[in-house]
């Protein structure tokens, strides 16, 4: 059987699992089962409609009382669900992805085909962004799918340098303006813009860091730099580029290579909430799977060498369109792509 195991029900989780379940017919997949750490009542809800899509509750055996009391019936023990799975998705908050690879992971080794783990994770194993780096993975056992914003840094930088020619990127300078919490989170809200320290010297935050890794499993060494901040708002992240390049190129050539990726949407929108709005209404569990929505009013081209513009970044969906990816790899290697086509509605040409 193949069997997708999802730990963790959060921003990542629970449109992840959504997504498995409506498709798992399509995708060849038998069952979806999920592990819910704490049985907290506002939580009910979700849990019933994930079991209600038809993902299988799990939960640790000490809480299987709890869970029963709050009305809900769990299937499988925590353990028991890494054990029976084909691949197993980590979508527990950061650092916690890291620590249950050396706390239980390890143990089903001989029995899971692939791990997964989302965001920054840093080490959990090899990065990952579906379209960038798939000529990458071989049979790995432990896969990063990186975070939503670089995803975002790494197709800007494909699209802007890369299309163009494998050496023809020159240097990327960043700045990720973040929102503060999703809305689906209630604590961590900040009452004015916040900037982070450059914690690297040589990258600044670890967005620069996982592009960088990202791209060197392709045998890349890019010039790379971000900063990043905090803003009051809990709509999406945007993020401003500056992307030198060697070949000389004008904004019609951008925009255009923007337009024949499918895994970029553009928009005439230069606000995030139009743009967070559009997915609310038209995505699958109100997220836009693209890897990012580039502004085009936002985009020029300095000196025919320097490319400049602002792209938000999905709430969380290109993090999801990757993790897909490498669920049907691990299970259809010879045919994932393929198989992933089922996805094509919910990616948009234009927002």
């Amino acid at each position: 059987m193949n069997i997708v195991h999802v730990v963790g029900t959060g921003t990542i989780g629970e449109p992840l699992i959504g997504l498995l379940c409506d498709l798992k017919d399509k995708l060849g997949i038998d069952e979806v089962t999920f592990y819910k750490h704490s049985p907290v009542l506002t939580d009910r809800p979700k849990i019933r409609g994930l079991i209600k899509r038809g993902g299988i509750l799990a939960v640790r055996e000490e809480k299987v009382r709890e869970f029963r009391e709050l009305g809900v019936e769990p299937t499988y023990t925590a353990e028991e669900a890494i054990e029976r799975a084909t691949v197993v998705v980590d979508c527990s908050p950061k650092g916690y992805g890291v620590e249950n690879k050396e706390k239980y992971y390890k143990k089903y080794e001989d029995k899971v085909r692939t791990f997964l783990a989302q965001g920054s994770e840093f080490g959990f194993g090899k990065p990952y962004a579906f379209g960038i780096n798939d000529e990458a993975l071989e049979n790995d056992k432990y896969i990063q799918i990186v975070s939503c914003n670089t995803h975002n840094i790494a197709v800007a930088i494909k699209f802007s340098a890369l299309e163009g020619g494998r050496d023809n990127f020159v240097y990327g300078r960043f700045v990720c303006i973040r929102r503060a919490t999703d809305i689906s989170q209630e604590k961590k809200f900040i009452p004015a813009p916040e900037v982070n320290e450059h914690k690297n010297d040589k990258f600044g935050t670890h967005h620069a860091k996982d592009v960088w890794y990202l791209y060197n499993t392709l045998g890349y060494n890019l010039d790379v730099f971000s900063s990043s901040l905090k803003i009051n708002t809990q709509y999406m992240h945007s993020i401003w580029f500056d992307i030198k390049v060697k070949n000389e190129t004008n904004r019609e050539e951008i925009i255009q290579r923007c337009i024949e990726n499918p895994r970029v949407a553009i928009t005439y929108k230069k606000h995030s909430n139009l743009v967070f709005s559009f997915g609310r209404d038209h995505g699958h569990y109100g997220r836009i799977l693209n890897q990012t929505v580039v502004s085009v009013p936002t985009i020029r081209v300095k000196n025919g060498k320097e490319i400049f513009g602002f792209c938000f970044t999905p709430q969380d969906g290109n993090s999801l369109l990757s993790s897909m990816s490498a669920i049907i790899r691990s299970l259809y290697p010879e045919d994932y792509k393929e198989k992933l086509s089922v996805l094509d509605e919910f990616l948009f040409d234009e927002v």
